[in-house]
């Protein structure tokens, strides 16, 4: 079984912190069309001189087409350089989501089937 933590983004309203790997969204700020336009403005500017911790690993990091927001799989032993970047980007809402390799998932459960039938 892999060890560390890992990272995804993907559509949210909340961060929950986990183990594994993580899923995320970023989203669209609400306001006006000239609040987004500000805050999209701003974000560019911030992601433009942002350094990236050096224990996030990003995997893919993508956009949706048409759409504002998108995903990453970002993996990292340091889940507190998550909270940097979800700090770094506070225009943006992240929701954190646990998910497992599926290898490791089927290990996990074989081991926990074979402790419930040992039960019998």
């Amino acid at each position: 079984m892999r060890q560390g933590v890992s990272v995804t983004l993907l559509k949210s309203t909340e961060i929950r912190r986990q183990s594994e790997i993580r899923p995320h969204v970023v989203e669209r700020p609400g306001g006006s069309h000239s609040d987004y336009e500000a805050a999209q403005k701003r974000v560019l500017g911030v992601f433009q001189q942002w350094q990236m911790p050096p224990s996030l690993s990003f995997h893919q990091f993508l956009v949706r087409v048409g759409e504002f927001g998108g995903y990453a799989v970002i993996e990292t032993d340091k889940p507190s350089d998550v909270h940097k970047l979800t700090t770094a980007f506070a225009v943006f809402q992240f929701r954190l989501e646990p998910v497992l390799d599926v290898m490791d998932a089927v290990a996990a459960e074989s081991e926990a089937v074979a402790w419930r039938d040992s039960m019998a």
